[in-house]
């Protein structure tokens, strides 16, 4: 049987964990969790800063060696029993997800599903680090290739999927043998702790994986990337704070792999089936609340079928129920905060001064809770601030195309580029549109392109590196060559 999100919550650790320990914070700060959909506090944690930093990133650097040298089976092991672990108590880290983030039950259990895969998929390729042994062409020496963990890493994720994030960048690094230090975005951090929690019921060693919890995320990141220690930092969040991050690891050429910002072009051509790209679009636009670096942000519609497009998104997004995603029967739940609310209120408030038409939704009602309503809008003038911004809201802009020139072009003007989707029923179109679109990922007629066994990841302004797949695993390694002399 479940038990309550209060005594699940009891049962997490403090926030900071050190070299096996939970423990406060070394100056006694706190700060509370709350929950979205009714703005009340649901958790305090210890709040990070410098010493507790400094804690993590030596505990991680003096049990490098040792991790290091655990065989790959035995890594391999203890992310299969974790993913077990993680689906055994699904229910569970499915209620404190909605209880932070807001979500629905129904998809904070698919992130589960989803977030757990991670542990499975890199369990597999723990064993299946890749080396080379060969001959260098004039025979006078062999050349061994060997691949190395890179060292301890610092992994910063976001709010917005809280298993999902943590479980993409430790499961590759517990394959490759990296120790960790990680930071948990402050708004939603109890699904992450509950995560640590399982990986110690695993079997994951002391000192592997040390996590700091803070509202000050400076006064931590920063002394890992300057410690010395550290040899590498993932990150997914925003565009702004990626560059910052990039320039501070520049300092001690830290490796880096950033999952950036989009703003994601959704192309509906004439010839697309409509109940495929309505479907697709829904699933685009609406996981997360619209919350989603790949969530459809400019929904680009052939002018000959934009009305009847129109008509059949309006119809869907207007028959889903809002509320809290505790109860039954709910579609979407609340955005993450009350600036999240604001930045989308005034984006739809712009488009709509500079002549958009709301078709539903738009105005965010009375009562508690940072919720917004499932909004389509169409007559989107090109300088309204939505078609450069990341709107990261449940809000789908309708705009129209005449050729697939322009829509490539329209797609392509924006200095993001993580994902595209393109909805058509001809298959020399779908891939000449692909090959086309500057994007790290293309989704042709489906509405989600996530998949732990395939690369994500951007180009331009989205990012660098890739998480998931058979390359996953790759960003946490270094090749190293041994060169000996044939005698």
């Amino acid at each position: 049987m479940t038990r309550s999100v209060a005594d699940l919550i009891a049962t997490l650790g403090t926030g900071i964990h050190v070299d096996g320990q939970w423990r406060d914070a070394a100056t006694g700060a706190t700060f509370e969790v709350h929950n979205p959909a009714t703005g009340e506090p649901v958790a305090t944690l210890a709040d990070g800063g410098a010493d507790d930093a400094a804690a993590a990133i030596q505990a991680a650097g003096r049990t490098q060696a040792s991790w290091a040298a655990v065989p790959a089976r035995e890594r391999a092991e203890i992310l299969r029993r974790a993913y077990e672990l993680l689906i055994e108590h699904a229910d569970e880290l499915a209620l404190i997800m909605t209880t932070e983030m807001g979500k629905p039950l129904a998809e904070a259990r698919g992130e589960v599903t989803y977030g757990a895969e991670f542990f499975r998929w890199f369990s597999e390729e723990a064993c299946r680090i890749p080396g080379d042994a060969r001959r260098s062409p004039d025979g006078n020496t062999r050349l061994v290739v060997t691949a190395e963990p890179v060292g301890p890493c610092i992994l910063i994720t976001p709010w917005n999927f809280p298993l999902a994030m943590a479980t993409r960048k430790i499961g590759p690094a517990i394959a490759a043998g990296c120790t960790m230090v990680f930071k948990p975005a402050n708004l939603t951090p109890l699904t992450s702790l509950y995560v640590v929690d399982l990986l110690r019921e695993a079997g994951l060693p002391d000192g592997v994986l040390n996590v700091v919890c803070t509202t000050s995320p400076g006064d931590v990141v920063e002394p890992w990337i300057d410690s010395g220690i550290a040899r590498k930092l993932s990150f997914t969040g925003s565009t702004p704070v990626g560059r910052s991050l990039l320039e501070q690891c520049a300092r001690g050429v830290l490796r880096t792999s950033m999952e950036l910002g989009g703003n994601a072009p959704f192309v509906v051509c004439e010839d697309a089936d409509m109940d495929t790209a309505v479907g697709a679009a829904m699933a685009a636009k609406m996981r997360n609340m619209g919350e989603a670096c790949t969530s459809a942000n400019r929904i680009l519609v052939h002018r000959s079928v934009i009305d009847e497009f129109g008509r059949r998104l309006t119809e869907k997004m207007g028959a889903l129920t809002v509320g809290n995603g505790v109860e039954d029967g709910v579609d979407v739940g609340p955005l993450v905060e009350e600036k999240a609310v604001a930045k989308v209120e005034g984006l739809v408030d712009d488009a709509v001064s500079r002549g958009a038409q709301v078709l539903t939704g738009g105005n965010r009602g009375d009562g508690p809770g940072f919720f917004y309503p499932p909004t389509v809008i169409t007559g989107v003038s090109p300088e309204s601030e939505l078609m450069t911004t990341e709107i990261f809201g449940p809000v789908a802009a309708l705009i129209p195309f005449d050729t697939d020139d322009e829509a490539v072009e329209l797609a392509n003007d924006t200095e993001f580029g993580l994902v595209s989707y393109v909805m058509t029923e001809n298959l020399d179109r779908a891939l000449t549109m692909s090959e086309r679109l500057q994007a790290g990922m293309v989704g042709v007629n489906v509405g989600v392109v996530s998949n732990p066994a395939a690369p994500f990841g951007g180009i331009k302004q989205s990012g660098l590196g890739r998480e998931g797949g058979t390359t996953g695993i790759e960003e946490f390694l270094e090749t190293k060559l041994v060169a000996i002399p044939v005698r």
